[in-house]
């Protein structure tokens, strides 16, 4: 292979070495937003959270205050809000918070929530266990939910330097419009 590198005329070689590029800087441009979505989720960095399958088995005494926010994607005409604007619970201890959405038309409307926390140095310790924003939500004209969302602050935020003395975490709720799933969206050219 050597050999034949070695055997190509300079015009060849630059060609042969320009395409190599040119694919490994879409390749890198392909893989760039699942490594980083890869990354905040392992690390919490940029107030990505954390998810778990039960609660956390250890609850201290010290307590943090839990803020809720809540927005729509300009345009989208859901209503959004959460029920409670504060929580305050001790750090470990799993919180249930709900959030209200309304759909005020006559048009059946499918929506998925981004969220985030801040301080960013909360992410990596502030875990869901469930949460409405695993999935998109679809809402009939007029239909107004409550959508729960389960979680709690790890212990381990106390041994870390950065994290310890946050006293207040926001939980940051934005939807945006999604498409309608498939077998929904037949049902309702159908009506």
């Amino acid at each position: 292979m050597i050999n034949k590198w070695r055997n190509l005329n300079g015009t060849t070689r630059t060609a042969v070495g320009a395409v190599a590029v040119v694919l490994f800087m879409a390749g890198m441009g392909w893989a760039a937003v699942p490594l980083y979505d890869l990354f905040c989720r392992v690390t919490g960095y940029g107030g990505t959270t954390q998810t778990a399958g039960a609660g956390s088995e250890q609850i201290l005494d010290q307590t943090v205050r839990v803020r809720f926010d809540a927005s729509i994607e300009r345009g989208f005409a859901w209503e959004f809000k959460p029920v409670e604007r504060t929580m305050e619970l001790r750090i470990g201890e799993t919180g249930i918070a709900f959030y209200e959405a309304y759909n005020p038309t006559d048009e059946v409307i499918a929506g998925t929530a981004s969220y985030n926390v801040a301080p960013y140095s909360a992410g990596s310790y502030f875990i869901k266990i469930d949460c409405f924003c695993f999935t998109y939500q679809v809402l009939q004209p007029g239909e107004r939910v409550l959508m729960p969302v389960t979680f709690y602050v790890d212990p381990e935020v106390v041994d870390d330097v950065e994290a310890a003395s946050m006293h207040t975490i926001t939980l940051s709720y934005t939807f945006h419009p999604t498409d309608l799933p498939e077998q929904q969206a037949a049902m309702v050219e159908t009506n």
